[in-house]
């Protein structure tokens, strides 16, 4: 079985116990949920971060990695609606790598954006590895009690939108295992040149980089989608486009029907595919990691919508159907998007030729 696979298999497990009665949404969401008696929900995430599986260390400077530690766990708060509050983080590393500034700059990264959103690292462990360095972030919100928004809200006729461009981190990754690195602002990563043109492709590749080392978790549209009740369902996008729709109509029990040409495509991805043999609809639909949110609103919300949120805008791609398959318009021909996104332990079946 796949990830996803043994995950159904834990959810079952854990559900034909007896549990807190508390717990009001456990495995299968992008946090759990658990009743306070205030009057809020406590909305809790945890995110490992491996080295050699989610990062490149020698592509990742410390002190992003830090931010990108905390910006994972961030957005799926802000997925299901929240605010987040507190952070408890655990940090595995060698002795070879503590004896570095490794330590002092990773949490300079992540106190930077921890400060940015008002969380508070309150608690943790740090323990020595033998080699790779291994990352557990733990971050915990708050949602009025019932308002957390869950992936099984989506109906027929539901309007689908996303956040932000599509693209960006899945074409840094590619990037970095062709040798690109994040320089400093204002050097250039792939060599030195004279030409305009060149000058614009360096800055786009230090742009896409940094969207896959240096992520931005929608946590101002969680919280506006969450607190005004705008989104029926929500999930991030941190597998990818066509993973992810699949998670939260799969949760719903619906399909939909998407418009490719209405994707947002990251504009450095179109400016550099042509040359680099990337294609940008395929890094949209299947690339992870760009953290953007994708929810589905009820047609008689959608006036409510505000057009930008901490600047960032969102697009429509789509309608919620009643028929269970994803289908994707391309043109004048139509096709069922299959699930694509990134798999840690994928099945035989979904690795064969």
């Amino acid at each position: 079985m796949n990830e996803f696979d043994f995950i159904e298999h834990l959810r079952g497990q854990t559900n034909s116990r007896k549990h807190s009665t508390r717990v009001l949404a456990g495995i299968g969401d992008d946090a759990s949920i658990i009743s306070e008696s205030s009057g809020r929900d406590l909305i809790v995430t945890t995110d490992l971060l491996i080295e050699g599986v989610d990062f490149h260390r020698g592509a990742t400077p410390a002190r992003l990695l830090g931010h990108k530690a905390l910006a994972v766990s961030l957005s799926d708060i802000a997925a299901m609606g929240a605010r987040p509050f507190w952070s408890f983080l655990a940090v595995g590393m060698s002795r070879e790598e503590w004896n570095t500034n490794f330590k002092d700059e990773f949490y300079e990264g992540f106190f930077a954006l921890a400060d940015h959103y008002g969380v508070t690292l309150a608690g943790g462990d740090i323990s020595e590895t033998k080699h790779d360095i291994v990352i557990d972030s733990i971050v915990l919100g708050e949602a009025a009690s019932g308002r957390a928004v869950k992936r099984s809200g989506a109906r027929p006729g539901d309007q689908i939108y996303v956040t932000g461009n599509l693209g960006g981190a899945a074409a840094g990754l590619k990037l970095i295992e062709l040798g690109a690195r994040v320089s400093e602002p204002g050097a250039i990563a792939t060599g030195s040149t004279d030409t305009a043109e060149s000058r614009s492709d360096d800055d786009a590749i230090q742009t896409l980089l940094l969207r896959q080392l240096l992520p931005q978790p929608r946590v101002g549209w969680g919280i506006v989608l969450g607190e005004q009740q705008l989104a029926s369902a929500m999930i991030d996008l941190s597998d990818g486009l066509s993973s992810d729709l699949n998670h939260l109509c799969k949760e719903s029990n619906v399909g939909a029907t998407i418009d490719a040409a209405a994707i947002p495509l990251d504009e450095e991805v179109r400016q550099l595919c042509g040359r680099r043999a990337l294609d940008p609809l395929a890094l949209a639909l299947h690339g992870g990691e760009d953290f953007e949110l994708l929810f589905t609103v009820n047609p008689e919300n959608v006036s409510r919508l505000p057009k930008r949120v901490d600047g960032v805008a969102i697009s429509r791609i789509g309608e919620v159907a009643d028929h269970k398959s994803i289908e994707i318009k391309e043109h004048n021909r139509t096709w069922d998007l299959r699930p694509g996104g990134f798999e840690h332990f994928p099945s035989r079946a979904s690795i064969s030729p």
